[in-house]
Formats: structure tokens, C-alpha cells, sequence
């Protein structure tokens, strides 16, 4: 399949990147897939990335956004012209990848600042993910902030394009409650694996697909699901209302 990002150095990079996370995958499959499984009885999947014996099981390993939703990010990015990306889990920058080559090509086309701001709370991860993203020709586009979603977002900018939250579940609704006074009315919001871990994501779908807390969204149910949301001007007006 032909990409969108139609740069050589930044396709050598994400190659080589999707090819390493696939060779993981075997090792994933055989960790969790009993859980998995287990869950359609007990409703729970026992996977926690919090865990110390988790974290340490995880720390080299991608569980990286797949080519395709990747391109979906690019594609989005593009446009909304955006300026401004914000990304819930940036691991090793594969995802950031695309975000960020999106916005270096929207620059291409018009002056201002773009950057997309990541946040990683495993410090080697933060370590790979800069030289990646070095590597790629991407890192004058990047901000990567070390550490709790929770805290290294509270400083955002204002109107804010995209947001993409690909992270441990009980961080999805939480951080975009945290984000969303942010983002300006029809910014697009990507959350990761909702039809695949539906039980574990109801109370976030439940949110967001509720046209009452400013947006509207719908399920693109290819490859775990991706739940694709837009910000409302409802919701912005929501959100001055409060701080009034």
C-alpha cells in the first residue's frame, strides 16, 4: 500500500519500526491471549499495565498503532490542517511518527507553529521514542513530556486539532476529560482498541458517544476498533460556561 507520508527517511524509520513491534507480537499473544480468553467468562481481561510485574513485562515492547490507523491519524491531521496534536501514549514514537510528519507537511503549506505534544510515563520508552523520532527528521515538530498523562497534560495549549489516546484504559476517559476544554469545535478525537476491550471501555464509549458532553462519535471497527470522535461547538460552550 501506497502511504500518504511520501518521505523516504520517514518510511525507512516507521519499516523498520512495524516490522520490530510485529516480531513482539508472538510474545504478547502467548502472555495475554489466555487472559483473553478467560475474560469471556469473567468479563475481566486481568490485564493491568500499572502492575510492577506488567510494567517490567512491557518496557520493551511497542504495542505500537498499526500502519493503517496510522496513515488514518496522517490523513485526519491533514485535514484539519492542525497545528496543534496531542497524543495519550506515545511508547516508541510510532504513532508520533505520523502525527508529527502530518503536521511538518500542513507547514509546508503555511506559516506558524506546528508540534505535537506526547506523553510517556516509562523513561526508556521517552529515550527510544526521541531518537525515533530523531531519526525520522520529525523532532523539531515534537514535544514529548515524561511522565502521569494526568500531570504532564495539565499545561495544554488552546485549540488544540487532534487528539489521539492510545493507552492503558483507565487513562482513556480520564484524560479526555483533562484534554477537552482544549480542543477547538471539530477537533477529532482517536481512542484505540474500543471493540476489542468493549467491556473495559463502556464507561469511556458510553461518555463520548453521548451527544450531551460535546461530541459526536462513531466506531471504525477495523483492526480492535477505533472510536472517531469530533468536538462540538457545544461543548466548547460547555466548557467556558464552566470556567465563568
Amino acid at each position: 500500500m501506497i502511504s500518504p507520508l511520501d518521505d523516504p527517511r520517514t518510511e525507512n524509520v516507521l519499516r523498520k519500526l512495524h516490522a520490530q513491534d510485529a516480531r513482539q507480537v508472538r510474545s504478547l499473544l502467548l502472555r495475554y491471549l489466555p487472559r483473553m480468553a478467560a475474560s469471556v467468562f469473567t468479563g475481566r481481561t486481568g490485564i493491568d499495565g500499572s502492575a510492577p510485574r506488567e510494567a517490567a513485562f512491557l518496557r520493551d515492547k511497542m504495542v505500537a498503532l498499526d500502519a493503517d490507523k496510522g496513515r488514518l491519524a496522517y490523513t485526519f491531521c491533514r485535514a484539519l490542517d492542525a497545528r496543534r496534536a496531542v497524543e495519550v501514549g506515545t511508547s516508541f514514537g510510532v504513532s508520533t511518527i505520523y502525527l508529527a510528519a502530518a503536521l511538518r507537511d500542513n507547514a509546508a503549506l503555511g506559516a506558524g507553529t506546528r508540534t505535537v505534544i506526547g506523553t510517556e510515563i516509562e523513561p526508556t520508552k521517552v529515550a527510544i521514542a526521541r531518537a525515533n523520532i530523531e531519526e525520522a527528521g520529525l523532532d523539531g515538530f515534537v514535544d514529548i513530556r515524561e511522565g502521569d498523562a494526568l500531570a504532564t497534560l495539565v499545561d495544554l495549549p488552546d485549540d488544540i486539532d487532534f487528539l489521539l489516546i492510545d493507552t492503558w484504559i483507565p487513562v482513556a476517559l480520564p484524560a479526555l476529560k483533562l484534554v477537552a476544554p482544549r480542543l477547538r469545535p471539530g477537533a477529532i478525537v482517536m481512542c484505540d482498541n474500543v471493540r476489542q476491550f468493549a467491556k473495559e471501555y463502556r464507561d469511556y464509549t458510553n461518555y463520548i458517544r453521548d451527544p450531551a458532553n460535546g461530541f459526536r462519535s462513531m466506531l471504525w471497527p477495523k483492526k480492535g476498533g477505533v472510536e472517531i470522535s469530533v468536538r462540538t461547538p457545544r461543548g466548547n460552550r460547555q466548557t467556558r460556561a464552566a470556567k465563568a
